[in-house]
């Protein structure tokens, strides 16, 4: 029978990719106590980088939201890797942290990161919104446009 969560991503017409492996020497998530804590996950769908280069040279506000968004389902798919499968065990979205690759005088990044935040609240709810930061970076892996990192609480 599915959960409350999975019933959820059913009625929005989601999809959670695979959780994706690590590309360098981390694990994709630590558990301690009730918090996990899911590494940075760029724009990987189906083993294959999407969004590669620069917001608001490359791509657009609303590219680098629908990207930001795809961070968040790899986040999603970690966590539910994290719960054994189960993802009414997340009490609340904590926190997430995110980088938009940008140039210098772009100063949108809280708008691209919402894509992430946004899926984070259309899943949970009020269990959804969390702290957060969103910053721009030179570089990414990848050569990705966006990576997000996340705090989960578990029960």
């Amino acid at each position: 029978m599915a959960g409350k969560i999975d019933t959820r991503l059913d009625e929005l017409g989601i999809a959670l990719p695979e959780a994706a492996a690590p590309v360098a020497n981390y694990v994709p998530y630590v558990v301690t106590g009730n918090l996990v804590f899911v590494s940075g996950q760029v724009t990987l769908l189906d083993g294959e980088i999407k969004f590669v280069g620069i917001v608001g040279k490359d791509f657009s506000v609303d590219d680098g939201y629908q990207a930001a968004r795809l961070c968040g389902l790899n986040l999603l798919a970690q966590i539910k890797a994290a719960c054994g499968g189960d993802l009414d065990r997340v009490k609340r979205v904590v926190k997430l942290g995110g980088f938009v690759r940008c140039r210098p005088e772009f100063v949108d990044q809280p708008k691209v990161v919402n894509g992430a935040s946004d899926l984070m609240v259309e899943v949970f709810g009020d269990d959804g919104r969390h702290a957060r930061f969103a910053v721009g970076a030179v570089s990414l892996p990848l050569g990705a446009a966006v990576e997000v990192d996340a705090v989960f609480e578990i029960a």
